[in-house]
């Protein structure tokens, strides 16, 4: 069984796969807003009440990023009052299971610091 190999560093390639996924995956608000609209499809006010700590500006600015990565639909539902939907994309549902991966290896291995632990 051949496995194939992740590079860490395209050098010399103009693009590299695994920074692009590395982008993605690894801003701040990009997996809490890719899990959420996992789960269901959401307003811009129903998906900052679900985000906490998030503001509208950084919201918008990160759904915005998503859409352009093809991750997330955005879908206008009214006219007046102005409302729109943000749901997954399939291309964003396949993020899934690195999700959920990524989060129980981090619940395995990392513990919060005692600034967060006072937090929580």
């Amino acid at each position: 069984m051949t496995s194939e190999k992740i590079p860490a560093w395209c050098a010399g390639e103009e693009w590299c796969p695994m920074t692009e996924a590395s982008n993605i995956i690894g801003k701040k608000w990009h997996p809490v807003i890719l899990s959420v609209l996992i789960e269901e499809e959401k307003g811009f006010n129903e998906h900052k009440n679900s985000v906490n700590g998030i503001s509208s500006k950084v919201l918008s600015e990160n759904l915005e990023e998503l859409q352009e990565k093809n991750l997330i639909h955005r879908k206008v539902v009214s006219e007046k009052p102005f409302r729109v939907k943000y749901s997954v994309t399939p291309t964003g549902k396949e993020l899934e299971t690195v999700l959920k991966e990524l989060s129980k290896w981090a619940k395995k291995h990392l513990k919060p610091s005692e600034k967060e632990k006072s937090v929580i």
